[in-house]
């Protein structure tokens, strides 16, 4: 049985949210043409960001954090395993985008863990970017103030490299979004987004590029940038979504590098020694 699968069923049927089904003009939104992107200058002002002391970090949810081995961060650490095998043959796929059905599921939360998990390796450089233009939340996560992000890049041709964060967890670099727009769809399909996206995977080639975009199922968002990437990470957080909403949102992201679901905050206990733990 596939992990979708095992997502369908274990999904409670709990509480559901208006959903949108996203029109053919919607998806196929283009932008008009606007100056090229200006990129980050050389390969020296990346490795420049990664050498910036820690930011102070007081979040119990980012359990990726720190040397623990409490059972969330050992679940963090297989995810990036699986991860790592599944973006590595011929080709590298090092472009991800993480979604879920409707919100509250936890898309965020996993997103970022799963990016400092991968930034603790020794291998892998990693750029969190935030395209949730709706509701971005990774900055507040991180404990940031970021006065440009994406947006401003897309938007008014801020270069990249003024908008990189150093965040010193690991190899770390975030992209914040910068705010919020009233019509991010235009953003997010316009030329300039997958100028962006071109340059942010072919860069450098062992950077994982992990994208975090609103739910499938209220917004267009990630059903416009699926297309862009080289996989596409499904949340599904229990007891939270409908079954007939993950199987809703799936065949919304059909034709798409789906690589798997994440069955996140299941509480199936198991018995260890003379205790029980959930995972």
């Amino acid at each position: 049985m596939s992990r979708i699968e095992q997502a369908l069923e274990k999904a409670a049927s709990s509480r559901g949210v208006k959903t949108h089904n996203p029109t053919r003009s919607e998806v196929a939104v283009t932008a008009e043409k606007q100056p090229p992107i200006k990129y980050s200058s050389s390969e020296s002002d990346f490795d420049k960001l990664l050498e910036a002391p820690q930011i102070n970090i007081n979040n119990p949810m980012l359990v990726a954090m720190g040397d623990n081995k409490s059972i969330a961060s050992e679940e963090y650490n297989k995810l990036r395993s699986l991860i790592v095998e599944l973006t590595h043959g011929k080709e590298f796929r090092n472009t991800l985008l993480i979604s879920s059905s409707i919100t509250e599921e936890g898309k965020s939360l996993t997103a970022l863990n799963l990016a400092i998990a991968l930034a603790k390796g020794y291998d892998h450089t990693v750029l969190l970017v935030d395209t949730d233009l709706r509701r971005p939340s990774l900055h507040k996560l991180l404990g940031l103030k970021p006065e440009v992000g994406l947006i401003q890049c897309l938007r008014d041709n801020v270069p990249l490299s003024q908008a990189l964060v150093k965040t010193g967890i690991g190899k770390l670099v975030f992209l914040p979004a910068g705010g919020t727009v009233s019509k991010p769809v235009e953003l997010l399909s316009s030329n300039r987004m997958k100028e962006v996206v071109n340059e942010l995977k072919n860069r450098y080639p062992e950077r994982y590029v992990i994208f975090d975009t609103p739910p499938v199922l209220p917004f267009a968002d990630a059903q416009v940038l699926a297309p862009t990437v080289d996989g596409v990470l499904f949340v599904v957080r229990e007891g939270r979504p409908k079954a007939h909403e993950i199987q809703k949102a799936l065949q919304t992201l059909q034709g798409t590098k789906l690589l798997g679901t994440v069955y996140n905050d299941a509480h199936s206990y198991v018995k260890k020694r003379d205790y029980y733990y959930y995972q």
